[in-house]
């Protein structure tokens, strides 16, 4: 059986015995008046004591016409950089907001450069690529945005830019009254304020997101037509793609399939999968629910194969179109602009079928208390961060297990084939490289392996998901932490050839990037979750020895 249901420039279509689970779901839905409730920002829609925070993060409904006067608001600070020849974007920023704006400028076909990383590796080469043309864009108060923040200011005095002229190579995007707002009132950055009443997981079409992506050229307006061609239809009670969506997922959350695998197949929407995943792990992830959404390279990747426990999701088929994966269960087709709302929209309706607040992020603070725990204090003079001597070594990889060890493994292979029985009965295994994405992106290339091996040495696979650090912190981190209990973790971290300092800061863009890594670690063992760590003393060669081991 197969239901398809389109309106505003896109299409979903289910397909199997998903169409009866979710057509339960979406009758209930109905009845309870959702669709009307939701577009009318009813703050209550996910009960009570969620209530107060989803009546401050309802205004991304609006987004597609309010977002509507940012060009005309950026003219100012468009025109001052085109007339210096800035030509070159990079964007300071976490979660939601830096996948947004990547997924729209790449598929736009923009340049931007995102930095949501502490890496020294990787910002000392976007240092390097062109300073003289370079203004930044720094949309969030966050940990990493501030210190790129204080990195690229000194960076532009040391290039002998004046005081006023270094102020005047940043836009800073942010709510009014807030520290980072003040900071830039007070230094004399261009200022762009944000919506208050909208987070940075909902926020694709805000101005966080789409104040880089206008900066680096993308037509904002073409993206928001997209979004209100989808609008009109997300009070109807049938015909809306959004609540059939919302529905298929809550209905698979509620059940047993509560993986939800997304594959690509010609959507032409580059990025959108890994800001997909952000939403879904964040807002779902949390008093012991969700969905763990777990991104593959393409239909016929390892991990896209059958399974009990997962439902699936194609980017971009069109229901009368043959080829690999018709079996998915969900596919989703159509524009950019309409895509992040039909998502945002169906993710909030998911979070009701399934009774979890979407706009709460209880776990996340964990991991960010742990990092600062770490982080030496002003008036120290190093990290307190102990380093135990690794369990096992070989060539350019160290492994670091948990205190009950390795269970027997001898061998770096051994260890490996460990760590994947490790993973619970209907888990998942996440690695987590806390790497350079551009000089390390080798290693994103061990989920499939490890999801091959998987295969052959488990009874029943597990899935494997890939994030790099620290923007896993803020997209899958608190799924990980308030999901259900059946995750198991592989960290990768690497030696630091050439460290960045932080201006007015007592650390390192290294040493927070190890507090980082291990801020997380920590919370994760303490929480009962095995956790592994590979240090690779030799970055490329590392990466090199996993994938041949694996292979």
């Amino acid at each position: 059986m197969t239901s398809v249901v389109t309106a505003g420039g896109i299409s979903v279509t289910i397909r199997g015995v998903v169409v009866d689970e979710s057509e339960t779901v979406l009758d209930r839905l109905v009845s309870d008046g959702v669709p009307g409730s939701l577009t009318s920002r009813n703050a209550k829609l996910w009960g009570p004591d969620a209530a107060p925070l989803a009546a401050r993060r309802l205004g991304w409904l609006a987004l597609p016409e309010t977002s509507r006067s940012l060009p005309d608001r950026l003219a100012g600070p468009v025109g001052e950089a085109r007339g210096a020849g800035l030509d070159r974007i990079v964007l300071a920023a976490s979660g939601g907001t830096a996948l947004a704006a990547d997924a729209i400028c790449r598929t736009a076909g923009a340049e931007l450069t995102v930095l949501d990383t502490t890496d020294p590796h990787e910002v000392s080469a976007v240092l390097a690529g062109g300073l003289d043309r370079t203004l930044v864009v720094v949309a969030d108060d966050g940990v990493e945005a501030e210190s790129l923040r204080r990195v690229f200011g000194r960076a532009f005095s040391e290039a002998g830019l004046s005081g006023k002229e270094a102020a005047r190579r940043f836009v800073v995007v942010a709510e009014e009254g807030t520290a980072l707002e003040r900071t830039a009132r007070e230094v004399g950055h261009h200022l762009v304020l944000a919506e208050p009443d909208v987070d940075a997981r909902f926020g694709a079409l805000g101005a966080r997101a789409l104040v880089p992506a206008a900066l680096a050229g993308v037509d904002v307006g073409t993206l928001l037509d997209e979004a209100s061609a989808l609008a009109a239809a997300l009070r109807q009670p049938y015909d809306n793609p959004a609540l059939a969506l919302g529905a298929a997922l809550g209905s698979s959350a509620l059940g047993t399939r509560d993986k939800l695998v997304i594959a690509d197949h010609g959507s032409g929407l580059a990025g959108f999968a890994a800001w997909a995943e952000q939403l879904v792990a964040g807002a779902m992830g949390k008093d012991g629910k969700g969905m763990l959404p777990v991104v593959v390279e393409d239909v016929g990747s390892p991990g896209f194969e059958l399974a009990p426990d997962l439902r699936r999701v194609i980017l971009g088929r069109r229901p009368d179109e043959p080829g690999p994966g018709r079996e998915a269960g969900v596919s989703v087709a159509g524009p950019l602009g309409a895509q992040f709302l039909l998502w945002e929209y169906a993710v909030a309706v998911a979070c009701r079928v399934i009774g979890v607040d979407p706009f709460a992020e209880p776990d996340v603070r964990q991991s960010r208390e742990s990092t600062a725990a770490l982080l030496r204090s002003e008036e120290g003079t190093a990290p307190t961060v102990v380093l135990r001597p690794p369990e096992l070594v070989e060539g350019a990889v160290e492994l670091h297990a948990p205190e009950d060890g390795l269970g027997g493994a001898q061998t770096l292979a051994e260890a490996m084939e460990t760590i994947l029985e490790e993973v619970p009965e209907g888990g998942y295994l996440a690695i987590l490289a806390c790497l350079d994405r551009s000089g390390d992106a080798a290693v994103a290339g061990l989920r499939p392996l490890l999801a091959a091996r998987g295969a052959k040495v488990r009874r029943s696979p597990a899935p494997v998901t890939f994030g790099w650090g620290p923007r896993y912190l803020h997209t899958t981190g608190q799924y990980h932490k308030g999901g259900p209990e059946n995750g198991a973790f592989l960290q990768i971290t690497g030696a630091v050839a050439d460290d960045v300092p932080v201006p007015g800061r007592p650390y390192s863009l290294g040493e927070l990037q190890l507090a980082q890594a291990f801020g997380d670690l920590r919370v994760l063992r303490s929480i009962g979750r095995p956790a592994y760590r590979l240090h690779l003393r030799d970055r490329e060669e590392g990466v090199a020895q996993l994938a041949a081991l694996l292979g």
